[in-house]
């Protein structure tokens, strides 16, 4: 089981940020405590936003709490993120909203701020030693239908939380992304 995999940068940064990371193996048996779910989601609250917002909604589905909600949620995934999300605990959507809420006009930086408030509540969970993976593998037509979501929201990305699990449950691809080194293109 990898319970951490730091970045390596090219100068120091936050401990926190060094420690995200996106694993696909969780573990199936390990529930995500409500406290900790409601401090990542107040992470979230307290990211920024364009005139204060708050553009984001976040739909959280609890496997240990509602199954067959959750299950719901996971049909609405592309099948290769499936294969892994199985054992995730949590799965969320990150939702942004189009319309600003007290002004009469397109918010069109909805979608950034979103993405703000999903990186504070991943960040929040690394806080916890707990594992999270967004991704933009799914149906949001699906989603949308499915949890009859208004049609000013756009799904912006899904989200899977967790405790590390073992790399050895995930298929071969999976398993050596998991195992290897972490990389992003150098700064210049």
């Amino acid at each position: 089981m990898i319970k951490e995999k730091l970045a390596t940068t090219s100068q120091p940064i936050h401990d926190v940020i060094a420690r995200r990371w996106s694993p696909r193996a969780m573990d199936p048996d390990m529930p995500v405590a409500r406290e900790q779910l409601i401090a990542m989601l107040e992470a979230a609250r307290w990211a920024p936003s364009c005139f204060g917002d708050e553009p984001w909604r976040f739909i959280v589905w609890d496997r240990f709490r509602d199954a067959d909600a959750w299950q719901k949620a996971f049909d609405c995934l592309a099948e290769g993120n499936q294969v892994w999300v199985k054992d995730a605990p949590l799965i969320m959507a990150a939702l942004a909203d189009t319309r600003f809420r007290d002004r009469d006009r397109p918010n069109r930086w909805g979608e950034y701020d979103t993405g703000a408030a999903a990186i504070s509540l991943c960040l929040q969970a690394a806080t916890f030693g707990l594992v999270s993976h967004q991704m933009g593998g799914f149906d949001p037509d699906k989603l949308r239908e499915t949890f009859s979501m208004p049609e000013r929201f756009t799904p912006m990305a899904m989200i899977a939380v967790g405790h590390a699990g073992d790399p050895e449950t995930l298929g071969e691809g999976h398993k050596k992304s998991e195992l290897g080194p972490r990389r992003r293109r150098d700064l210049d």
